[in-house]
């Protein structure tokens, strides 16, 4: 072998060497924390941040708000806001209309399938249908996943909540476990998707944990307490941060939600709720000070949607406030079409998420004209003056609506799973079961009290600060990505914040 050749060869091999040390860099994290902390507090709206300050203590909230940034006009951009599209919505940067997560439950198929619905898996640590679930239906990467391609699928990736639809659309399709609640168990399960059998830690967690039953756990602060335990124990289970790859890890606090919709935003029971998730996010801080190191990970807060305030309340201080209810106003919408197009079967398949779904294979059997029975019942909805605007969603960039209320519109559109019209409600006017009105509350609005939620980041790299500044639901992942240096999600229309 000539000596030009042998040199040529060791300067192949040493550039060769070198280009595989700087891509096992670049893959295990150089210039990332060594973990990110995604928590989501359902039903939070932005104001609970202020109106419980005084009951927090120094490690929860408090110290989110003093050591991290706070971005306190973070607003969601699309409606219907519910717990399945803003966890999607969140972990993705995205919006219904381009991830298709576009309700807990939307139309497939020509049917309503619930978002996590999956019947080619099984429940694994349980035998219910209640772990028939994965994040196929969801069409976009989040950050997991992108982080998780970045770290040539080297990152680990856990979802944690007491409801399916919390853990699994934000850990993505990639992730290496979500872990949910089996309420005929009371412990936590996950889906064949991700794995066959449950791992040894989580086994292990469910003898300790598990058996209580739904109001046990829903309601109370245990739910609480089995969450951010649970989420400890990922870390632990998992070695989640210990290592040069980024890890992440998403956890969603539930019993916010079931406390909400039952007591509603001023009862005792909705604060008692919260100071607890203060003392649980304290502890969980401190542990991971302890476990990962405090300023090696990065954590943000922010929540999947608000809260409307009862109607009652406000109603007793003379506030304009009402109900609707969908069944009886699906029900009175037939009857008018029925009897204008001669039709002997319902045309309205039903209404959901304050979106009319036709029943199109009815119409078609019928040989109407689609857009003829969308008209009528525009014109019919419109007679109703709690209906600000009821708007045909294939054609929603006409309607004569306020911008911001279009862009909610057409932002949470997906065209083959929203249905085909869409009501838009008079201020603190929202679904109720009947006609009956009870103390409770929900959500699904493009009003502030239903899309003005917390955005938050502490930790790694965060510096305090706070921000008035227009900030979407989108613009989190978008920052999340941009500060650990990863692509966003392929949906992602967020940008990153400037702090």
């Amino acid at each position: 072998m000539g000596k030009k050749s042998l040199i040529t060869k060791i300067l192949f091999a040493a550039v060769s060497m070198a280009s595989l040390g700087c891509a096992e860099s670049m893959a295990t994290g150089a210039d990332r924390p060594k973990l990110v902390v995604g928590i989501v507090v359902d039903q939070m709206r932005w104001d609970y941040l202020y109106r419980y300050y005084e009951l927090y203590g120094e490690g929860g909230f408090k110290r989110l708000m003093d050591e991290g940034y706070n971005c306190e006009n973070t607003m969601i951009n699309y409606v219907p806001t519910v717990t399945a599209v803003g966890h999607a919505s969140i972990f993705t940067g995205s919006v219904p209309s381009i991830h298709g997560i576009a309700g807990n439950d939307f139309m497939q198929d020509g049917k309503m399938a619930y978002c996590c619905e999956d019947t080619t898996v099984h429940s694994v640590g349980g035998t219910s249908a209640a772990g028939r679930m994965s994040p196929r239906n969801m069409l976009a990467t989040t950050i997991g996943d992108e982080l998780k391609i970045a770290t040539d699928f080297k990152a680990k990736v856990i979802g944690v909540s007491l409801k399916d639809r919390a853990s699994i659309l934000p850990a993505g399709h990639s992730a290496d476990g979500a872990y949910w609640i089996d309420y005929s168990t009371g412990t936590f399960i996950t889906s064949s998707y991700y794995m066959q059998s449950l791992p040894e830690w989580v086994s292990a967690f469910n003898k300790k944990y598990g058996g209580r039953s739904e109001k046990e756990i829903s309601y109370s602060s245990y739910g609480n307490m089995i969450t951010a335990e649970m989420a400890k124990a990922a870390v632990e289970g998992e070695a989640l941060g210990q290592d040069a790859v980024t890890d992440m890890l998403t956890v969603s606090f539930s019993c916010t939600d079931k406390v909400g919709h039952k007591y509603a935003t001023h009862g005792n029971e909705i604060r008692d709720i919260f100071v607890d998730l203060d003392k649980r996010l304290a502890d969980m801080f401190t542990y991971l000070d302890r476990k990962v190191g405090k300023g090696q990970y990065l954590v943000f807060l922010t929540a999947d949607h608000g809260a409307a305030n009862n109607i009652l309340m406000l109603q007793k201080h003379g506030i304009p406030a009402g109900g609707f209810v969908a069944d009886k106003t699906a029900e009175a919408l037939n009857a008018y079409l029925e009897q204008k197009f001669g039709a002997r079967q319902k045309l309205v398949a039903c209404i959901s998420n304050y979106k009319v779904f036709l029943d199109r294979k009815a119409i078609r059997s019928l040989s109407l004209n689609i857009d003829d029975v969308k008209e009528s019942a525009v014109e019919w909805l419109k007679q109703n003056p709690a209906y600000a605007y009821v708007v045909d969603l294939e054609h929603a960039n006409d309607a004569p609506i306020p911008s911001a209320i279009r862009e909610r519109i057409i932002n949470g559109y997906h065209r083959l799973r929203s249905g085909d019209i869409q009501i838009i409600l008079n201020p603190a006017n929202y679904e109720v079961a009947s006609e009956v009105i009870d103390g409770g509350t929900t959500h699904g609005v493009w009003n502030p009290y239903d899309s003005h939620i917390p955005f938050i980041l502490m930790g790694w790299n965060v510096s305090p600060g706070k921000t008035n500044a227009k900030t979407t639901i989108n613009d989190i992942a978008a920052t999340v990505c941009a500060m650990i240096h990863i692509q966003m999600p392929n949906g992602c229309i967020g940008n990153a914040i400037d702090f």
